[in-house]
């Protein structure tokens, strides 16, 4: 099975037009979106193409394809008019592992509750996924492994729009744009 994760879309109609391109490109399975899909929130800029109902009606059109969690940006009103849960405060996803016997648990989450300062009860070699801060990011903890997609239409800190994939173990971050692979992982 091949996952594309993203996070932080924002309402932006183009960079959800993008997303699904890049989805479609990867020939991923589901989509495992981190949060904060329809609003822009009071501390970000609008994104390029803010259309949150346009968004809507396009990952309502895929639903049966979308796993997501909660961003600090969603609310009831959001559920209202999205087809598929995205109330959950966090998920968790076992995968086989390919360095090392076993399952590697991931923990999914947006970032605003459950973060590398408030970290949830993780066990040795399981997997911290979340959005929220808009930079990517793969921090190998030794006891746990920190990963971020970024955002796919506001980014920060001068990284690119962008996304990942996850599959066979093998995570990789990419340009929203371009599909280029700019940072790997294996589990």
């Amino acid at each position: 099975m091949k996952y594309m994760i993203a996070s932080d879309l924002h309402g932006s109609a183009y960079y959800c037009n993008k997303m699904w391109e890049a989805y479609d490109r990867e020939g991923a399975d589901r989509l495992i979106f981190l949060g904060d899909m329809l609003y822009h929130g009071p501390r970000n800029d609008l994104p390029r193409d803010y259309a949150p109902k346009q968004v809507t009606a396009s990952v309502n059109a895929r639903k049966q394809e979308i796993f997501a969690v909660r961003g600090n940006c969603e609310a009831e009103v959001d559920q209202m008019v999205l087809d598929f849960p995205v109330m959950a405060e966090y998920a968790l996803l076992s995968v086989p592992r390919t360095t090392k016997p076993g399952e590697a648990l991931i923990f999914i989450t947006h970032g605003h509750v459950f973060n590398e300062e408030h970290l949830p009860a993780l066990k040795d070699g399981d997997i911290l996924l979340h959005g929220h801060t808009h930079v990517p990011v793969c921090r190998d903890h030794g006891n746990y492994v920190y990963m971020n997609p970024g955002s796919l239409s506001l980014p920060k800190e001068a990284s690119r729009h962008s996304y990942m994939t996850l599959e066979n173990g093998q995570f990789q971050w990419k340009d929203i744009l371009t599909g280029e692979v700019y940072m790997e992982y294996l589990i």
